[in-house]
């Protein structure tokens, strides 16, 4: 008899079987996000669904400063999400998985009131309403008239069989990380939607590059007044060296930790690691310190890094040669950023705390960098140009 109750309930209207069955659906009415607005501008952009370090929402915010463009980001949040990243539109994944209302208005809206949409990390877009197929929801959006491209962030679709052959460090170098294999499908996964969809493909970190040549590289983008800093770096005895890994294994923090702590037990610097911080503390944070230590593995510069370059802080990270020359021929200039290898970063700091008038200049450059680079008007020109003015 429960069973069959469950059943009907089930089948009623779902505001009154989210009243009903509660446990069940997990989520309140309320909650329930509308649909993305209608824009009176003639090229409207959706970009969604994952808004990785707020690149979904930035970008947004870059293509609304375009004549003629209005865009929205839509970010499916995480179970335990953390970050509280800023986003246009925020779903929680009770309501993408339970909500059937939400998954066929969401796609009736997008299909009808947008021009282009740009799919993140090869995620789905609609829940369950194509089968969590994202080449499915493709070609529906497609079929509506809705131009399509996708937008890589980096473990996504960063192929650890190619990226090892680059770096001795390279975290899929590892023989100990059971995560290697899932990486390595879900990359092979992605590369082959993109195949099998085409589309223009976007790229925020150059690396990825090596895996999707014809891709376009955009790089990720902050809000340079958001960290602006009014405190002149390195004039303490003992630096404070900041390191804030989203992923410690990929970045190296096990590489460089106990060199860290060695020298911050012998006075020669203040190690503050960090984790697990809301979005917003973190430019207080970064202010507060004179280094900023990104990775030391992957070869790039990440969000952290463009932050830190914003807010005048020495920036150390592990950056490759080819990475280093695309950006140059893309920009027509080189990040002002320490490149360090993990096995170099003792001597690196010494030379920096000991040598504080080069330390200094290493500063200099990096807010003029972020606004040229990093600000969301280079990100915003590469997509009009690569997706928005085509005509298919």
């Amino acid at each position: 008899m429960r069973a069959a109750v469950r059943v009907a309930v089930d089948h009623l209207p779902e505001r009154l079987a989210v009243r009903l069955r509660p446990r069940r659906y997990r989520y309140n009415l309320a909650d329930v996000p509308p649909p993305p607005p209608r824009f009176a501008e003639p090229t409207r952009v959706l970009i969604g669904a994952t808004n990785y370090a707020a690149q979904g929402y930035l970008l947004a915010r870059a293509l609304d400063q375009l004549d003629g463009v209005a865009a929205v980001n839509v970010h499916q949040l995480p179970a335990g999400d953390r970050f509280h990243f800023p986003a246009d539109i925020a779903v929680s994944g009770d309501i993408v998985r339970l909500s059937s209302h939400w998954r066929r208005r969401q796609f009736a809206a997008i299909a009808s009131n947008y021009t282009h949409v740009m799919v993140e990390s090869g995620r789905p877009l609609f829940g369950t309403l194509f089968d969590l197929d994202v080449q499915r929801e493709i070609e529906a959006l497609r079929e509506r008239g809705v131009a399509v491209a996708h937008l890589a962030h980096g473990s996504d679709l960063r192929s650890p069989r190619i990226h090892q052959e680059f770096s001795r460090f390279s975290p899929f170098r590892d023989d100990d990380w059971d995560a290697r294999g899932a990486l390595q499908a879900g990359a092979d996964r992605y590369a082959h939607l993109i195949t099998a969809t085409g589309g223009p493909v976007f790229v925020t970190t150059p690396d990825l590059l090596r895996d999707q040549p014809d891709a376009h590289w955009m790089p990720v983008m902050v809000d340079p007044e958001r960290w602006v800093a009014t405190e002149q770096p390195l004039v303490r005895a003992r630096p404070v060296v900041l390191h804030a890994p989203t992923n410690p294994r990929i970045k190296g923090t096990h590489l460089i930790e106990p060199t860290l702590w060695r020298m911050h037990e012998a006075g020669l610097i203040d190690y503050r690691p960090v984790s697990g911080v809301p979005a917003s503390d973190m430019p207080a944070l970064v202010r507060s310190a004179d280094i900023v230590i990104d990775q030391v593995r992957l070869g790039i510069y990440s969000v952290a890094a463009v932050e830190a370059m914003a807010a005048g802080r020495v920036v150390i990270a592990d950056l490759h040669e080819d990475v280093v020359a695309r950006i140059a021929a893309a920009t027509g200039r080189k990040p002002p950023i320490v490149s360090c290898a993990a096995d170099a970063l003792e001597e690196t700091l010494a030379w920096l705390r000991n040598d504080r008038a080069a330390a200094q200049k290493c500063t200099e450059d990096g807010p003029a960098y972020v606004r040229a680079v990093h600000d969301g008007t280079f990100s915003a020109r590469v997509v009009a140009d690569a997706f928005l003015s085509r005509s298919d």
